[in-house]
């Protein structure tokens, strides 16, 4: 099969996390766009697919996988390739690092992202206020491993991991659009900034810089996305 995946995304989305991977591993694939403005993840169609309607969805061989961790750790399982292997004697630490990164840090990003829905509305701004220095730990005890120097989290030779986190801290940066986001400061992490910095010069990164409208550093200092087509929200 020369296309044997196909990943439902929009720009700016969890779905780049997914993208960047696949460009980095060399592995062909097609995309079709959810459109946000339409609420497409929430159509019969793409339920069909994931029944939580979150983006993004990978379609495979052996059928549609979805939660981004999943599709991650699947592809590097798959081709042998951006993580340790299973009888690595890293891959213990790579796998609870991932799944801190999967189940603690985005977690909390999609309280402070969407903290609308999950308390009342007038009490959003107390849920992100309360979230923020939670955020920053997590951010404090990933840059304390990246200090380490595991060969699992490099800038040079990124693994899922990598650039999972490099997504959740350029999203960081940017959003909610309409609040005070300087809680995050790249520089409070320069072991964290050195792998990012790194990750940007990479084939695969500048592939996704053209398909999704990041600008020129879409890690370190990012700016929103002016995608060619559809919303990142």
């Amino acid at each position: 099969m020369e296309k044997p995946y196909l990943l439902h995304y929009a720009p700016d989305n969890a779905s780049l996390v997914i993208r960047l991977v696949l460009e980095e591993m060399g592995q062909p694939y097609e995309t079709a766009l959810v459109n946000r403005r339409r609420n497409e993840q929430d159509g019969a169609v793409y339920r069909a697919l994931n029944p939580n309607g979150l983006i993004p969805v990978l379609e495979t061989p052996q059928g549609p996988i979805f939660e981004t961790a999943a599709i991650l750790l699947w592809l590097a399982d798959q081709h042998g390739q951006m993580a340790p292997d299973p009888n690595d004697p890293d891959r213990a630490a790579f796998l609870k690092w991932l799944f801190f990164a999967s189940n603690t840090l985005h977690a909390d990003l999609r309280i402070l992202f969407y903290a609308e829905k999950y308390i009342d509305p007038v009490e959003a701004g107390t849920l992100r206020a309360g979230i923020q220095p939670r955020l920053r730990q997590h951010l404090k005890l990933l840059d304390a491993e990246a200090q380490n120097a595991p060969d699992w989290l490099r800038g040079d030779q990124p693994t899922v991991l990598c650039y999972y986190l490099a997504c959740m801290m350029r999203w960081m940066a940017l959003y909610p659009a309409k609040i005070d986001r300087s809680w995050y400061q790249l520089a409070d992490t320069p072991y964290l900034q050195q792998i990012l910095m790194q990750m940007e010069t990479r084939p695969a990164t500048r592939a996704a810089i053209a398909a999704e409208g990041l600008g020129v550093t879409p890690f370190t200092s990012p700016t929103y996305a002016n995608p060619p087509e559809g919303s990142a929200t």
